[in-house]
């Protein structure tokens, strides 16, 4: 079973861009379809971006595409979720997550978690 620590949150201004990282443990990680989603307070958890297993296909939800780009690096076992031009409407902990399956937008589709990392944009 694969584990996964995100990394790469903070604080920023409007209009900065943050590059967040989920390295993952474990022989497994080329077995997954990986997902990115957020959960902002008081919201539920939304998808953000998902990839295949072999990291040939992407995909991104309308309210971050143009702008977020998901890409993976099975060698290094990691994930990476490129955010630029960040408005204070992307403010929320982003989560990965890993599906044995492919990836999809619901948070029930997948079969484990990181413990998330806490992105605040300021105006």
């Amino acid at each position: 079973q694969v584990q996964l620590v995100e990394s790469g949150g903070g604080l920023v201004q409007a209009g900065a861009s943050l590059r967040l990282s989920c390295a993952a443990s474990g022989r497994t990680f080329s077995s997954y379809a990986m997902g990115w989603f957020r959960q902002a307070p008081g919201k539920e958890r939304e998808f953000v971006a998902g990839i295949t297993k072999s990291g040939g296909r992407t995909y991104t939800a309308d309210s971050v595409k143009g702008r977020f780009t998901i890409s993976r690096d099975n060698a290094k076992n990691t994930v990476y979720l490129q955010m630029n031009s960040l408005k204070s409407e992307d403010t929320a902990v982003y989560y990965c997550a890993a599906d044995r399956t492919y990836w999809g937008t619901s948070v029930n589709e997948y079969d484990v978690w990181g413990q998330g990392t806490q992105v605040t944009v300021s105006s």
